[in-house]
């Protein structure tokens, strides 16, 4: 149960004059971050969780928070209708109507107490598109200001102390090194919001952050930065915690006098996410020049991607992902794809442009299209049924996105843990797509052989139903039922990634993961083996590990963290790695630098000609 630090303002005033120990006492979750549409407290307190599982479920309740919001949002600027949440004209701004919307019912987090410090739930180098947001979950609780803190007025002492600033580099006497910042404060400026027109003057925020300074309250940094792949055009990352260590006034830039403080990261915290999204942007420039050691291959799909996945290693001198064939789509045994119905005698839309809600895919679906325009899942649903081969919408159809392929440049790369995992390198959405699982499908009766001679298996009914979450809006609508449309076919098909596999095989297990699994079918017939097709739970920041449910129960499996395909025969990989890989010469580098990919086989032939002479065919 996480023990909450309870500070009133008046002890942690006191605490700097008198050395008077602030009371501890312990709260549920639920205590903790009540969800009520009272105004912010006058409590301040500091909050930690020693549990993992109560840290796990508090991340849960910030994604589930947030999930919503985004939901909310999309369907709004789609022009649906929910509980009397509507859009009005072009101009209306959904983020600030969804989370008024939200704040009417009750539904932000984090309100109940004016938290300092670490935020339950939140972690360093989250990412968020709006500023509401950052009010909506306790964050920074000022929609404007750049300061965020208590005041004087609501404070039992009468001294306001600052929580958290928003750092976006607009401001013209603003300084920002990183892990030192140094931070104007506010007002005196003009429309443009940048330069000053009159003296700042020691109060409001200002006098807020000098009470900080000298009671050692820390604040909360987040960053605003400008980003492509962000609906608003602009990213907000959390930073971390910093102590200010200093404050002044002079004469600015503009000639008005200035209030100024100096900002120092604290130690020991998580790296910057600032700093992980600048380092993506120069690892997709120039990888080997910002990275020269540990980076195994550009791209070991050869190619064959739309978009090339890196290989990075400096924790050992494993290199096993360059041993297999890389397979960008699933190839299925002659035995399988007996049993597929032929999508040409189904037929398809007659779409001659784009498709919309009205033509036969969307009705395929249940009488809407599963995307957005920007390419973000609306909700998941058992099976999304893409247009096919027999539709006559062209290849741009925002109805068949995962059939283009990769939308975000990724990377495999080997964690502390001496496992592999995957990160991106460039932000990815709430709802976005991110890669298909690879392999060759198997019969249940193949994949039952082939598993006691010790080959690695994907078993998709294992994976539990997450997509049920995505877009799931039932707390604000209690009508709402997750869809049973269209309806999954029996999944008795195996994913054999022994020897054919792409990136998602990489993939490490979690219980509380930030991307799911979602059946995709391509035409309007009922397949037998739906493509899988991995989705993001959440906005998954640059170089940030991607997670994934596997439907795990074995304790042991679940604290390694892996993939079971790779788990179960992961020393055998590394004896074949070990044998396999050349003896250095005498004299030879050792640092890793990129190497060419293997030759990609253009065919699985030979593969699927041995799993045919099987007797179970």
């Amino acid at each position: 149960m996480p023990k909450l630090e309870r500070r009133e303002p008046e002890e942690t005033v006191g605490a700097a004059a008198d050395g008077a120990r602030a009371a501890a006492r312990p709260l549920s979750p639920s205590s903790l971050i009540p969800c009520d549409k009272r105004a912010r407290s006058t409590e301040l307190v500091r909050v930690s969780v020693p549990r993992a599982i109560d840290e796990g479920f508090l991340r849960e309740l910030v994604r589930r928070t947030r999930g919503l919001y985004e939901s909310l949002r999309v369907l709004l600027i789609c022009g649906k209708e929910v509980d009397g949440l509507v859009s009005k004209g072009r101009r209306h701004r959904a983020d600030l109507k969804v989370a008024t919307f939200m704040m009417q019912k009750g539904l932000w987090i984090n309100r109940g107490k004016q938290i300092v410090g670490t935020l339950p739930g939140v972690l360093v180098g989250d990412v968020f598109f709006f500023r509401v947001e950052l009010c909506m979950i306790g964050l920074h609780g000022q929609v404007q200001a750049g300061i965020d803190y208590l005041p004087a007025g609501r404070s039992p002492s009468g001294e306001p102390i600052a929580t958290s600033i928003i750092v976006s580099g607009a401001y013209e006497d603003n300084e920002d090194r990183g892990d030192t910042i140094i931070y104007s404060g506010h007002g005196g400026r003009g429309r443009n919001g940048q330069k000053q027109f009159h003296d700042q003057k020691p109060a409001g925020g200002n006098l807020a952050m000098e009470k900080s300074m000298a009671y050692g309250v820390e604040v909360r940094v987040i960053r605003g930065l400008k980003c492509d792949q962000s609906p608003s055009g602009k990213v907000y990352v959390y930073d971390g915690l910093y102590k200010i260590t200093d404050c002044w006034a002079e004469a600015g830039k503009s000639g008005f006098v200035v209030s100024k403080f100096r900002l120092l990261r604290i130690e020991n915290q998580p790296k910057m996410g600032s700093a992980a999204i600048k380092l993506a942007e120069e690892l997709k420039s120039d990888m080997l020049r910002v990275r020269p050691v540990g980076t195994l291959s550009l791209d070991i799909s050869g190619g064959t991607e739309n978009l090339p996945i890196s290989l990075f290693n400096d924790v050992d001198g494993d290199d096993s992902p360059l041993r297999f064939k890389y397979l960008v789509r699933p190839a299925h045994s002659p035995a399988l794809l007996q049993q597929a119905t032929d999508s040409a005698a189904v037929g398809g839309c007659r779409c001659e442009c784009e498709c919309s809600d009205g033509c036969d895919c969307a009705v395929r679906n249940g009488g809407e299209l599963p995307y957005d325009a920007s390419g973000v899942l609306l909700r998941g649903r058992p099976l999304v049924y893409e247009c096919g081969r027999s539709c006559s919408c062209p290849e741009t159809c925002r109805n068949r996105l995962t059939q283009r392929g990769l939308r975000s440049r990724l990377e495999v790369f080997r964690t502390r843990e001496m496992a592999w995992g995957v990160r991106p390198l460039e932000l990815i959405r709430a709802g976005a797509f991110v890669c298909e699982f690879s392999g060759v499908g198997l019969t249940k009766r193949q994949s039952d052989w082939l598993s006691m001679t010790g080959d690695n298996m994907i078993y998709p009914n294992q994976f539990p139903p997450r997509w049920v979450e995505w877009g799931d809006i039932s707390r604000v609508c209690p009508q709402y039922l997750p869809p049973v449309a269209p309806s999954l076919p029996l999944l008795d098909f195996s994913m054999d990634v022994s020897t054919y596999r792409n990136v998602a095989c990489y993939l490490r297990h979690s219980r509380s993961p930030n991307v799911f699994m979602q059946f995709v079918a391509y035409g309007h017939c009922v397949p037998p083996h739906p493509h899988l097709m991995i989705f993001a739970r959440e906005s998954i920041p640059p170089l940030r590990e991607l997670s994934i449910d596997y439907g795990m129960g074995h304790p042991e499996i679940m604290s390694q963290g892996e993939c079971p395909a790779k788990d179960k025969h992961r020393q055998r990989q590394r004896e074949f790695s070990e044998s396999s890989r050349p003896t250095p010469t005498s004299g030879s580098s050792t640092p890793r630098t990129a190497e060419p990919s293997p030759p990609q086989s253009s065919t699985i032939g030979p593969l699927l000609r041995a799993i045919t002479r099987s007797p179970l065919t």
